[in-house]
């Protein structure tokens, strides 16, 4: 299907659970494959023998290279020829509302965008903005699961500024309010999810229009969207023609209408211990014991945060001490950055993190295996340094919505696992079959 020249999130007939098969939409939902650990992606799949993360992260096969990917498709082939998942009569844009508990506030946090077939472009189209580095290995992991199965199985994060008056939103907030859901689950982190299907044709060309001249920014889902971008050039080297390779399952959201929370992503450093780690830190940076250790987390967090406002600042913890890293240097971090960075990615804590902290003071190269990832929860990450082989934590400051965007406007991308934007939607609710093209 070929479409407008800028930004478009077309129609597709999605694939969901059908609710009468299952024991509950929150049992057989998961996060995205990305924040998901080894004790999570279990009780998922204990919670009922369908869960989604038998898809999105099926368990490897010892000697089988592979195997586990042809196990995906088998699953969803099978789900779908007995009635577990089943494909919409018509296409459609998915309203998506999400409904976040928070203590003090009325009705909570709301998130509300639509969910559709991205077209894809290219990043020096400007048109959609990735804003961090990806790596080869989760890209390609990606990759050989859509092309196995077929399907894109969790929508990527989109957000766009829509403004005042903007069609788009309008029109989803009164899809939301104008009749029953296709469905709606409550899961166990208290989040409430609702979907609502929108066909009408006047309403789909409206978006349409309204979304043409704009950009969008990938705020979740990098990793992913290079995979899409990767699939559909094998496509195009094979001789293939437009085809529903030319687009991937996204969700896009005004960020205007509804600003998404940005969380800190910290680090766990196996085998390095904390001490060790902490005295080379000293060579840039300034090096302060907190007190109290790993049990005063919240007014080290407290503390990491007023450094944070004046440059790049880090807790380093494990071996039941945690330190406050500040000040960083400036001529050696300067001097660890790549060349061909601008000023505004050289300002990035993450950058300093990567590039004057792991990789010059403790000459670790940074990469999924080496340096691993925490999403927001500073107390797990503790936890898992601690975990043999004895490792360290890194506590970071979440970057703000300006640090983003100045970077991906620039053309640049941040540095690995940089951001971790909130609410994510949840995987499972709606998927999408290249067997049935958008429009």
């Amino acid at each position: 299907m070929s479409g407008p020249a800028g930004l478009t999130l077309a129609p597709f007939r999605g694939v969901r659970y059908a609710q009468e098969q299952v024991s509950g939409l929150a049992e057989v939902t998961s996060p995205p494959y990305d924040v998901i650990g080894r004790e999570t992606a279990q009780q998922l799949r204990d919670a009922d023998p369908h869960n989604v993360v038998r898809l999105i992260l099926p368990p490897q096969e010892p000697g089988q290279p592979g195997a586990e990917y042809r196990e995906a498709a088998r699953l969803l082939a099978a789900w779908q020829a007995e009635g577990i998942l089943v494909t919409e009569d018509r296409p459609a844009l998915y309203v998506y509302e999400q409904r976040v508990p928070q203590a003090g506030a009325d009705g909570g946090q709301v998130q509300r965008g639509l969910i559709g077939a991205v077209r894809l472009t290219q990043p020096e189209q400007r048109i959609v903005l990735p804003h961090e580095d990806v790596m080869p290995g989760p890209v390609l992991g990606r990759r050989r699961l859509m092309e196995a199965t077929q399907a894109n199985l969790e929508p990527i994060f989109l957000l766009y500024d829509g403004g005042p008056g903007a069609v788009a939103t309008r029109l989803t907030d009164e899809a939301a309010a104008g009749g029953p859901p296709l469905l709606q689950t409550r899961t166990s982190d208290g989040i409430e999810h609702t979907l609502w299907a929108l066909t009408d044709p006047g309403a789909l060309a409206a978006i349409t229009a309204d979304l043409a001249p704009r950009q969008a920014l990938i705020a979740d889902g990098n990793h992913r969207y290079a995979a899409y971008l990767g699939m559909q050039a094998d496509r195009r080297a094979a001789g293939d023609g437009p085809g529903p390779w030319d687009y991937g399952l996204a969700l896009l959201v005004d960020a205007i209408a509804y600003p998404p929370e940005i969380g800190a992503i910290h680090r766990v450093i196996p085998g390095l211990p904390a001490a060790e780690a902490v005295e080379r830190a000293k060579a840039a940076f300034t090096v302060r014991p907190v007190p109290g250790g790993p049990g005063a987390l919240p007014a080290a967090l407290d503390l990491l945060a007023a450094a944070g406002r004046d440059g790049a600042a880090f807790l380093v913890a494990g071996q039941g001490q945690v330190y406050l890293l500040s000040d960083p240097d400036p001529v050696q971090a300067e001097a660890a950055m790549p060349s061909g960075r601008s000023a505004a990615w050289r300002g990035l804590s993450t950058a300093v993190l990567q590039e004057l902290l792991i990789r010059t003071l403790w000459g670790i190269r940074d990469d999924e295996q080496t340096v691993q990832v925490v999403h927001h929860d500073a107390a797990q990450a503790v936890r898992r340094a601690a975990e043999p082989p004895a490792g360290t934590a890194v506590l970071v400051n979440p970057l703000t919505a300006a640090d983003v965007y100045t970077v991906a406007a620039e053309g640049g991308r941040l540095p690995r696992k940089s951001t971790s934007f909130a609410p994510k939607p949840r995987t499972g609710l709606i998927m999408r079959s290249l067997a049935a093209a958008p429009g």
